[in-house]
């Protein structure tokens, strides 16, 4: 699914036109970009959480060489989905 999707399904299901319903795309996607990049968590009822994490420097391998590097530290965004979005993909809802 892409942005452009969304953008769709929210058009039919709400009334609003393409330009207003691309624009709360917009809105929703920048929010959330904003909240993560800040290192805030967000958690979305029956749906799941966005967290921010710290990944420390680390000795590594260049698999092509077999050179010993340094993998420089940095932030990765997990998402951890909740017990209604699991039972939701496995057919138990």
């Amino acid at each position: 699914m892409t942005k452009a999707d969304i953008v769709e399904k929210v058009y039919l299901k709400t009334g609003f036109s393409k330009k207003e319903s691309a624009e709360i795309v917009e809105k929703v996607f920048d929010l959330v970009k904003t909240t993560v990049a800040k290192g805030e968590k967000i958690k979305l009822a029956g749906f799941g959480n966005f967290v921010v994490k710290e990944k420390s420097t680390r000795r590594g391998r260049n698999p092509q060489t077999g050179q010993e590097i340094e993998i420089s530290s940095r932030r990765i965004l997990t998402f951890k989905p909740s017990q209604v979005l699991k039972a939701a993909i496995n057919g138990q809802d």
